[in-house]
């Protein structure tokens, strides 16, 4: 297997378990040849995240609570005295209150609103503008997000708009960060079983409907979603910047299923 990211060494936040696609990413950019930074949000996500760094010989697992500019300066001081500099860096961080989540869209409160932005979108501002110094030789920096960002998802509400802004940041920092030769996109995977997804209300359902509407009737797999975010973070996509990449079997293109189109012609 071609180690394609042999002496590269990166950070990533928002690992919280072996289940999420966080950790799907890490361990595809681990078994080509990354050294990875793991950080993690309180007391409670150490538990569960340093098993998982220290069985990928991580050399820096911190805490960071991507909403403390103190936190997020004092990680990557850390960081540079380990590592020096930085080839990519991975957003896997999205939070909400679950109320926000659910519900009519009109009834989400400005704390709500502040909150969700906050962590979902304006930290992978705060946490670029802290790497940028260390990706001295170009590199990736990668942010997750969802199709809820593009379209209406039902019980996805403020999280949607947050996706939207973090999307857009995507943009303007590709526009950035392309004169120092790095490159910023966002990975949009379609629903899969991971405990993140799991905690919207009606994602059995979901799951259903991605499934019938896909082309490829079917719905995707972690190690597809941590393949495409290798490519993102490997020289593979050396002249892909400012994309929102899709891995959702395709759900994204489709207005309606071919076999609801199928039926409706058949009854006109």
């Amino acid at each position: 297997m071609t180690a394609l990211m042999e002496g590269k060494k990166g950070i990533i936040f928002g690992v919280s378990n072996k289940r999420g696609i966080g950790y799907a990413i890490a361990k595809a950019l681990h078994d080509h040849g990354a050294d990875i930074a793991f950080t993690y949000a309180n007391d409670v996500m150490e538990s569960r995240v340093r098993p998982l760094a220290e069985k990928m010989n991580s050399k820096l697992i911190m805490e960071c609570d991507v909403t403390n500019e103190d936190q997020i300066k004092n990680v990557f001081d850390e960081y540079k005295s380990i590592y020096g500099t930085c080839d990519f860096m991975i957003h896997s961080v999205a939070f909400a209150n679950r109320d926000d989540l659910m519900g009519n869209f009109s009834d989400v409160n400005k704390d709500g609103w502040d909150l969700a932005m906050g962590v979902s979108s304006y930290s992978l501002i705060a946490l670029s503008r802290h790497a940028k110094p260390l990706m001295t030789d170009g590199g990736s920096i990668l942010a997750l997000t969802y199709l809820g960002g593009e379209k209406y998802v039902p019980n996805y509400n403020i999280m949607g708009v947050a996706k939207a802004a973090l999307e857009c940041s995507v943009r303007y920092l590709a526009a950035e960060f392309g004169a120092i030769g790095v490159r910023v996109n966002a990975l949009s995977a379609g629903p899969v079983k991971t405990l993140a997804f799991k905690g919207i209300s009606g994602s059995d359902v979901l799951l259903k409907i991605n499934k019938y509407r896909s082309p490829m009737k079917r719905n995707i797999t972690l190690e597809e979603v941590g393949s495409a975010g290798l490519y993102l973070a490997s020289s593979l996509s050396s002249g892909v910047t400012g994309e929102t990449h899709h891995v959702d079997g395709g759900v994204h293109c489709v207005a309606i299923s071919k076999e609801d189109a199928e039926h409706y012609l058949n009854i006109s």
